[in-house]
């Protein structure tokens, strides 16, 4: 399909919308905030928001502001000094953006998240009510990993993988990952649209980091693929093209677009399958693999050759076929060791072995996303 229809019928009809803006782009040659391509940045914004579009900024450069005020000559290397370089440069970038939306009659908030967050079903709701409750009052919500206080196993690493979740979280039309080149190049040749094989087929030149923000494209077409495999729409494009957001909300041919998936997934559905934490495996046999790809079904005890981990009745684990590639990611209705003493029975011997049969599934295809 012709790239036209999708920036003139989705993009330009996006009424919720996810804009993430990177580091580098933020930040001039000597690694300090660009305050005056950040105020034109928040003009556009403003702008869109009067409009009557919903905008969630994700916005990286709490390291680089707090490199610039501690006159660092180089990103840190240890992690307390990171987190200590964040919780210094975290007011100098919220200063910053305050003073440049309060310009154009706006107010901003700050919401600082870590991976737990998200994983965790509460507060990942929480999350969605807040932003719904600050564009209420017409203010733009600004996210930004907690790198001050989040251990390595609490992070990200990246706003790119934030911004695709803040996505599909609010279901919003459209993710904009504004970066410090054009778009997605295939070796020299900028790509306008990218579809069939999706974002994350796309091989690239390098896989080398920005200069001072902790991804690169290879996380934004990680993140792209995110938000496409859930049904919505992700242009990566340059943050200093000039009035890029307005240009690319109109419908102009700026920037990669990367082309959804035919159907949305459903909003539990994009929280299983992309933003809970597994915390064990089932791996299936061949027969149990097929009837999931291809016929929806769900998992019954039969097809279930090993349990890995730990885990009990409720939590998200991963379905693995016998070479270890990830079929799709459930709730399951029973604890591991359960699971383990009725693994390759039919459903009629479940109660005899465990004294009760509350379930026939393992996990059920309403709580299952296909990976």
């Amino acid at each position: 399909m012709p790239s036209k229809p999708w920036r003139q019928d989705v993009v330009r009809r996006a009424m919720q919308v996810v804009v993430k803006i990177g580091t580098t782009a933020l930040t001039d040659a000597a690694g300090r905030l660009d305050v005056p391509f950040l105020r034109d940045l928040a003009g556009q914004v403003a702008h869109i928001v009067d409009r009557g579009v919903a905008i969630t900024l994700v916005a990286s450069g709490a390291v680089g502001a707090g490199m610039a005020e501690l006159d660092l000559p180089k990103r840190p290397a240890t992690l307390p000094l990171l987190q200590a370089t964040a919780a210094v440069g975290q007011g100098q970038l919220m200063r910053h953006f305050a003073d440049a939306f309060a310009a154009h009659g706006k107010k901003v908030a700050q919401i600082l998240v870590t991976r737990g967050d998200f994983e965790n079903r509460t507060r990942y709701l929480n999350i969605r009510n807040t932003v719904a409750a600050l564009q209420e009052f017409k203010v733009v919500p600004i996210l930004n990993e907690n790198d001050s206080v989040a251990v390595d196993e609490l992070r990200f690493g990246d706003n790119d993988i934030i911004a695709a979740h803040m996505t599909n979280l609010l279901a919003a039309g459209l993710l904009v990952l504004l970066t410090s080149v054009d778009g997605v190049y295939r070796g020299k040749e900028l790509l306008d649209i990218i579809e069939d094989a999706g974002c994350g087929a796309v091989e690239l030149p390098t896989g080398q980091r920005s200069r001072l923000g902790s991804g690169g494209m290879s996380t934004k077409l990680t993140a792209a693929e995110m938000v496409t495999a859930a049904g919505e729409v992700t242009i990566v494009a340059n943050a200093r093209a000039p009035r890029v957001l307005e240009r690319l909300l109109a419908g102009e041919q700026v920037g990669t677009l990367c082309v959804p998936a035919p159907q949305k997934m459903s909003a539990r559905r994009r929280w299983i399958g992309q933003a809970a934490r597994a915390v064990g495996k089932l791996v299936v046999d061949e027969g149990a693999a097929l009837a999931l790809r291809q016929r929806g079904k769900s998992l019954l005890p039969s097809g279930v050759t090993a349990v890995v981990g730990s885990f009990k009745k409720g939590d998200t684990v991963a379905i693995v076929d016998r070479s270890g590639v990830v079929i799709a990611r459930g709730l399951t209705n029973y604890a591991a060791e359960q699971v383990d003493a009725i693994k390759g029975l039919k459903t009629s011997q479940i109660a005899k072995v465990l004294g009760e049969k509350p379930y026939d599934e393992l996990v059920h295809r309403n709580n299952m996303t296909m990976l």
